[in-house]
């Protein structure tokens, strides 16, 4: 597969011909890289596919998806390069690895959740979930995009309640909209500033277990 993005991908280590498997497609923040988000999820690494994307802007140690003009303002043509790109990657991971297309989860934390909820908006049932960590969605994605359904994507949103980045409101924000488009919405609260806890992370690995039927 040539893709534009470094990635970094775990198969079951049991992995069974023949069989397609769940993926969770992980977005990371702004300053980090494709094995951040890993810890996370890892517990689910017997059961789902497990591919952490690198955005490709490098950012001091890390990297980022795309600039900003300022804080929650995006550079809109590098915002919307990169939405199309990571579509195209999942369609390319999807072919090169045994995914099953109707088990793909996106999961991101703050620019990578942002992402997550403009990719689950704009691939509509494409995807079967997403997790969405201390993001929220820019206002012209909702305005100007081309925006697909979700009334069947699984959508988990959480924030922290003392974020300094991302104020709660935009928490509470994100989580109305998204309570308009899926009947499949699950918000919840962290006592956290821009992180994400033990709990946190407790609540994501049994909502993505229960989703993909696999309690």
């Amino acid at each position: 597969m040539h893709s534009i993005f470094q990635y970094d991908v775990h198969l079951p280590a049991n992995i069974a011909p023949d069989k397609k498997y769940p993926v969770v497609f992980t977005l990371h923040g702004k300053g980090s890289n494709e094995q951040n988000m890993f810890g996370l999820v890892a517990p689910l690494q017997d059961d789902f596919i497990i591919i952490g994307i690198r955005g490709n802007l490098p950012l001091g140690a890390g990297y980022q998806y795309y600039d900003l003009k300022s804080l929650g303002n995006p550079i809109r043509e590098m915002f919307d390069q990169v939405v199309e790109q990571l579509s195209a990657f999942i369609h390319d991971a999807t072919a090169k690895y045994p995914i099953d297309p109707g088990k793909r989860y996106l999961l991101g934390f703050s620019q990578g959740a942002i992402l997550s909820m403009t990719l689950a908006l704009t691939m509509g049932d494409q995807l079967k979930g997403i997790v969405a960590m201390n993001g929220y969605v820019p206002e012209f994605v909702k305005t100007e995009y081309p925006l697909h359904s979700v009334k069947d994507v699984s959508v988990f949103i959480s924030h922290g309640e003392f974020d300094s980045v991302f104020p709660v409101r935009i928490g509470h924000e994100t989580a109305a909209y998204f309570k308009e488009q899926t009947p499949s919405m699950t918000f919840k609260l962290y006592p956290t500033d821009h992180g994400v806890s033990q709990e946190n992370q407790h609540d994501i690995l049994n909502w993505l277990k229960q989703d993909a039927n696999f309690v």
